[in-house]
């Protein structure tokens, strides 16, 4: 049985439907990402799996209870925001041990289970300070220490990354994946971000208009997209319909297809004649975009030397893996 079993979930506000008839499991100890663009329903369902929104129709099940009828404070759920939300006026150790309070644990005991989880989150110097003088990923890790201490069955987290600098951002959510593996706790976490998603994840939902559209773990999701949407959000897909490939590949297709950027290669000799329009450096990636017969392709190469790169105008042959052509709806 699934730990967490969301089924026939139905959310709107008056006349505005905001997700329908979802339907999705989740296993214990498992670490589940809800991906997908602004206003898709991934933060409102998670709201309503904490309580905070509640929902039309229904069930969530947590490990066979259903939670629907239960208050907030009694599903045994953490939750962390983007916005941080600790007392200013509180210390560290007081922001974190304010759960505690709350459900009348014995000083000892609190102070013992406050020390505990500001070491996992490397924060037990930070303890006798406050909120102004802590940094932006300071504060989200008292925040999601003030989660942890109360050893809550289910952890959400609501995009807790988004208001963060990249390197903290990186850093922030390696410490999040460690510390959810080595408590074991069933995870989900809101993103709009798909680097987050694909390296944090055990299994991405994505969603779009208030539907899960897609469901796998991120080689899947990166690999096989279901439908255009899908394609045009996970990864940087060139995207064709049937009678442009048809065109650059030579031959019938029909249906739209899927190409990724990394699975095209150069060609000095032979392969599909193009030219080079443009190229932009990504790190480690240039990232070229190139036509061939008349159809216009990005492609990803590794920036392994400046003698390697190729310039506007200049003409290439095209490689293009047969295995990495995806038909989607």
């Amino acid at each position: 049985m699934s730990f967490l079993a969301i089924q026939g979930l139905h959310k709107s506000f008056g006349s505005t439907q905001i997700f329908s008839d979802i339907n999705c499991e989740i296993a214990q100890g498992e670490f589940v990402t809800l991906l997908g663009p602004s206003g898709c329903g991934k933060s409102t369902l998670l709201r309503c799996i904490a309580g905070l929104t509640p929902v039309n129709s229904g069930q969530i099940l947590l490990d066979g209870e259903d939670l629907v009828p239960v208050a907030p404070q009694k599903r045994g759920i953490g939750m962390v925001f983007q916005s941080y939300a600790l007392f200013p006026n509180m210390t560290v150790q007081q922001n974190v041990a304010f759960g505690l309070r709350m459900q009348k644990v014995a000083a000892e005991e609190s102070r013992q289970r406050v020390k505990e989880v500001l070491a996992l989150v490397e924060l037990n110097e930070f303890a006798e300070r406050y909120p102004q003088q802590l940094s932006g990923g300071q504060c989200q890790r008292v925040a999601l220490a003030r989660s942890l201490v109360t050893r809550p069955r289910l952890l959400l987290l609501d995009e807790p990354l988004s208001a963060l600098d990249a390197r903290i951002r990186k850093h922030l959510r390696e410490q999040i994946r460690q510390i959810q593996q080595e408590l074991g706790l069933t995870t989900i976490f809101v993103t709009h971000d798909q680097e987050e998603a694909l390296v944090l994840s055990d299994r991405i939902f994505l969603m779009n208009a208030g539907q899960i559209v897609q469901s796998g773990d991120a080689e899947t999701l990166y690999t096989a997209p279901v439908d255009a949407f899908a394609a045009g959000f996970i990864g940087n897909y060139n995207l064709l319909d049937a009678e442009a490939a048809s065109r650059l590949l030579g031959r019938p297709i029909g249906s739209r297809i899927a190409i990724r950027p990394e699975a095209i290669a150069f060609a000095e000799l032979g392969g599909i004649e193009a030219h080079i329009r443009s190229h932009s450096l990504l790190g480690n990636v240039i990232r070229y975009r190139v036509e061939a017969r008349g159809v216009e392709l990005l492609v990803d190469v590794l920036n392994r030397s400046a003698a390697d790169l190729h310039t506007k105008g200049q003409r290439i042959g095209l490689n293009i893996e047969a295995n990495a052509i995806c038909e989607v709806a």
